[in-house]
């Protein structure tokens, strides 16, 4: 049965995992140093998945007559409020903390969001996005707001669970 729940975003926990690859790596190593496997403190989170359609149009036909699709992107953003250096890590990596001389591995990553309803027992909406790298940081000091961090980001692939 499909999960017919709603959800707020005080249901949602933020969670980054990795895969056993150079960049995965890069990642865990400040995923643990940041205690970042939950993260905290995010606001404002979007993911985008694009699909690039084709519309083939005969001549003498107003309607499209095929839509053909062609390559898909996944991105989106997310603010937090915790500036700790963490999220600028998974962004640049060994790069953040001094200048290599040459080029560097660049920090991947899964980003799992769970939404659970406390009130509905096994009811859930899981989507995981794998192979995240970010795309861009920025760094917000307003003068009478919370400061907060940005972040673009980019996947390979999206997956998606329900329950309930």
């Amino acid at each position: 049965m499909a999960n017919t729940n709603v959800f707020r975003g005080s249901d949602a926990a933020i969670l980054l995992s990795v895969d056993q690859t150079s960049e995965g790596v890069k990642a865990e190593g400040i995923i643990d140093e940041y205690a970042l496997t939950t993260v905290g403190r995010a606001t404002n989170i979007e993911i985008r998945v694009e699909s690039e359609l084709k519309a083939f149009h005969e001549l003498g036909q107003r309607y499209a007559t095929e839509l053909r699709p062609g390559n898909i992107n996944i991105h989106g953003s997310m603010e937090r409020a915790n500036i700790n250096g963490a999220l600028l890590k998974l962004l640049l990596g060994e790069a953040a903390a001094t200048r290599p001389p040459g080029t560097w591995v660049q920090p991947s990553f899964n980003i799992v969001l769970d939404l659970k309803n406390p009130a509905i027992e096994n009811s859930s909406n899981t989507v995981t996005l794998y192979g995240v790298k970010f795309k861009n940081w920025s760094y917000s000091i307003p003068e009478d707001d919370f400061v907060m961090e940005k972040t673009e980001f980019m996947a390979l692939w999206i997956g998606v669970e329900d329950k309930g």
